[in-house]
């Protein structure tokens, strides 16, 4: 039995709790935690969390395993922060062969420890999206895996939001049976992407994020941490104020949560996500409260909702959208493209192929080109000589310039299109911008598969017209 899988094929709403497996919490209490959750009604599962906020944590599959035998099925975290495709690929194996089916893939906050302090370097050689890719592979095998994957509706720039919504639907074309929604205090947003996902045809249930949100854990998200959760200046103002209250603010917190779950099941989504709580009490009492204030959800969302001033609305626009001004380097090398066409078979083509064949055939040759190439891409791009290049597919912005290297649109720590690791702008806002410029944002929808690490350090240009590298959907103007 899967309770998880059956409530969203049943069309139950239904409830996942967030077991936060952090080195600050005993392994003890989370199993006990998971005890009496599974004894509430509604609950279907619990979220075990790894590298929750950057920080490494306890074993997920070791957890979730345990809580399985205290009787609260597991829905267990996958990032990519600290393991290789192959490295993922053996996890899960690993949780098919302990009967565990739920998966929440994700790309993974950036460790926030330096290496050598209780964290191995970081990796991500897959993103979210090649993830689920990868375990759909899995699964046409046998293994009948249970996909969740994340959204940001809270995001308040035009290519951030775009983009959340764009991914989205590169991971459900992979295989994800049910989306999640990051945190966010925002009934607009929440309407937003049920609005989005009904008016393009698609029916995967949506779980959306309900936090019980403390002084403490607002003051940190007032500063972005972690990674893709904000609270506005006037919501932290207001949980300040019900904190000086004698419960500290705990009731108020119940209240806001109840309320919250009653707009998602008014809105249409298929269950909350609960968080900010281990404590079953707790819980119980949000889903019986949400039931009773269920009829009056629409007074809920209409309520002042927490967001940036002037933030970016897909139905109702805002001040923060961009430009259609075009770019140089982008027309310059579309102009490039219709004068040499090479993407698809042709004279050309076959003649580059049989050049670049002959080069290959000797290693200085093939060095000294991949010498020739990085001088050239290298103060252009910022190329980083990964062999399987794809600026073609990306409006010529290098996805290596990304910490997290993802080919397949940002993660969703992005804030205002500032990137979560670096203090520089997220480069998918250029890749949005210039896509948008030239009139070609459908073609940011085609699924770049993940790139073959063994090419590093090797001729890109080779590689693509001897078809080394794993290849994308032909479009643009080429390499």
């Amino acid at each position: 039995m899967n309770p998880l899988r059956e409530a969203l094929a049943a069309g139950r709403f239904c409830y996942v709790v967030e077991l936060v497996a952090s080195r600050l919490a005993r392994e003890a209490r989370l199993l006990d935690v998971a005890a009496r959750l599974a004894s509430c009604p509604g609950v279907v599962a619990g979220s075990v969390t790894s590298y929750a906020g950057g920080a490494p944590g306890h074993d997920p599959i070791r957890v979730g395993t345990a809580a399985r035998a205290r009787g609260l099925t597991p829905n267990i975290h996958l990032t990519c922060v600290s393991q290789d495709r192959d490295g993922l690929r053996k996890t899960l194996e690993d949780l098919h062969a302990l009967g565990i089916e739920n998966v929440f893939a994700m790309t993974g906050d950036y460790p926030t420890a330096p290496v050598g302090q209780d964290r191995p370097p970081a990796v991500f050689d897959l993103d979210s999206v090649q993830l689920v890719a990868l375990i759909s592979e899995l699964r046409r095998a046998g293994m009948p895996f249970h996909v969740a994957v994340a959204v940001s509706p809270f995001k308040y720039t035009e290519a951030d939001c775009f983009y959340q919504y764009l991914k989205l639907e590169k991971k459900i074309a992979a295989g994800a049976d049910v989306a999640i929604t990051q945190l966010g205090y925002d009934a607009r947003k929440f309407r937003e992407l049920m609005r989005y996902l009904h008016e393009g045809g698609v029916r995967t249930p949506v779980l959306g994020n309900v936090y019980l949100l403390n002084l403490r854990g607002a003051e940190k998200m007032a500063k972005g941490e972690p990674p893709g959760c904000w609270v506005a200046p006037e919501l932290l103002e207001a949980v300040r104020r019900e904190s000086a209250a004698g419960d500290g603010g705990q009731a108020a917190r119940l209240e806001r949560a109840a309320r919250m779950v009653a707009v998602l099941r008014g809105l249409g989504y298929a269950g909350a996500y609960l968080g900010g709580t281990h404590d079953a009490g707790q819980i119980a009492w949000i889903i019986q409260r949400a039931e009773a204030l269920a009829p009056r959800w629409e007074e809920f969302a209409a309520e002042p909702t927490y967001a940036p001033r002037d933030g970016f609305y897909l139905y109702e626009g805002g001040a923060r959208s961009v430009s259609r001004r075009r770019h140089a380097i982008p027309v310059a090398l579309d102009a490039l493209g219709r004068l040499f066409p090479v993407q698809r078979e042709s004279w050309l083509r076959r003649l580059l192929r049989g050049f670049f064949g002959w080069v290959d055939r000797f290693p200085l040759l093939a060095r000294g080109l991949e010498r020739v190439e990085m001088a050239i891409k290298g103060p252009a791009f910022g190329c980083q000589a990964c062999g399987n290049c794809v600026l073609g597919h990306m409006e010529y912005v290098c996805p290596q310039t990304c910490p997290k290297q993802m080919r397949n649109g940002p993660c969703g720590g992005a804030h205002l299109g500032r990137c979560e690791v670096v203090d520089k702008p997220c480069i998918w806002g250029q890749v949005y911008e210039r896509a948008k410029a030239a009139n070609r944002l459908v073609d940011l929808r085609a699924y770049l598969p993940a790139p073959d690490r063994h090419l590093q350090g090797s001729s890109s240009w080779i590689n693509y017209f001897l078809e080394r590298a794993p290849a994308p959907p032909a479009r643009g103007p080429g390499h």
